[in-house]
């Protein structure tokens, strides 16, 4: 029970981080729903599926299979249906991907944070037996019912995470093109998880081999992310001093690494800019707009009332003038006057 709530909770702070660093991007509220309703239960699918196909003893049932609050997901298969879903629902909707991506990862991170203490709960995810002072110490069936004393490795990820979730916020400004976040968050994790994975007795292998997946993947993500945001950000530089493109600008993914030309707008940033229209700052801005019409009217209005009043009264002053002098000329003829 715990597990779950706890997993929710993370589920929660994680789509609520997201949707602050989007709308910021002009994302409205609506859209991001979506990506939510299709990606979470993605995640969850392949985060399951994945534990399953590295560990498939112990799940002969369909309800051994979709029990996750018993435990058993991966975050790596959760990342890789997750970033699926939000790759083809960012294709249906014409955004960039890249300007999701930025804004979801450090939400997953925050979201990994928080839910390994649903590990703790579940006396899961610990690593080998060590006499440190911060060792954990535990008894249940994962020990045979013997008490030891471990690696509190979901410790260890949760701060690793937590010390990543800071730095990425303290620089998130600092990007130099699009898709710079999630590259600094798979560089960041990747590192963490391979020395972790390492300490942990509840890895999972490739195959009968001892190479742990995690720590496997950990390690491909650091050193295929960390020269990519090297490159990008030497790159971006070049386009600076080139003048192509603007110091403190944030570029496109594919303009920085050559895949498109600086004059070219991709269809995704279009909609990126019809999107932030109708963004509610483009709302707010537009009912402004209207309130001021409306303001113009009404003084207009008035204004124009005004003078067909004064206009009336004017006809009416030189009417009465007329008619004096008319009755004063007819008195003059009669000798009256």
């Amino acid at each position: 029970t715990w597990y779950g709530m706890i997993i929710c909770l993370g589920i929660i702070l994680a789509f609520s981080y997201f949707c602050w660093r989007a709308m910021k991007e002009g994302i409205i509220f609506d859209t991001l729903l979506d990506y939510a309703l299709i990606t979470v239960p993605t995640a969850i699918v392949g985060a399951r599926l994945y534990y399953i196909i590295f560990n498939p003893e112990g799940y002969d049932t369909l309800y051994d299979i979709i029990a996750v609050w018993n435990g058993g997901i991966a975050i790596y298969g959760g990342i890789i249906g997750g970033a699926l879903a939000v790759f083809l629902v960012s294709k249906f909707k014409k955004i960039n991907f890249f300007t999701i991506a930025d804004a979801l990862m450090p939400g997953v991170m925050l979201g990994q944070l928080i839910g390994r203490w649903g590990n703790f709960m579940n006396g899961e995810a610990f690593g080998g037996v060590t006499t440190l002072p911060w060792r954990m110490r535990l008894c249940n069936h994962l020990t045979d019912y013997q008490t030891i004393d471990v690696h509190p490795t979901f410790l260890y990820e949760s701060l690793w995470n937590l010390l990543g979730f800071a730095l990425i916020n303290v620089f998130y400004k600092k990007r130099k093109f699009r898709g710079e976040v999630m590259l600094w968050y798979f560089a960041w994790y990747g590192l963490g998880r391979f020395f972790i994975e390492n300490l942990r007795t509840d890895s999972l292998y490739l195959g009968n081999t001892n190479i742990r997946v995690s720590a496997l993947l950990g390690l491909v993500c650091f050193v295929l992310a960390l020269p990519v945001i090297i490159i990008g950000r030497v790159r971006h530089a070049k386009l600076c001093k080139e003048g192509i493109w603007e110091k403190d600008a944030i570029a496109d993914f594919g303009l920085v690494f050559g895949l498109k030309k600086a004059e070219e707008k991709s269809r995704e940033e279009m909609m990126e800019f019809l999107t932030s229209m109708i963004s509610t700052d483009g709302i707010e801005a537009a009912q402004k707009d209207k309130n001021s019409s409306e303001e113009v009217e009404v003084e207009t209005e008035t204004e124009t009332e005004a003078e067909m009043q004064k206009s009336t009264e004017t006809a009416e002053e030189n009417k009465e003038t007329t008619t004096t002098a008319a009755i004063t000329a007819v008195l003059a003829q009669r000798g009256l006057a």
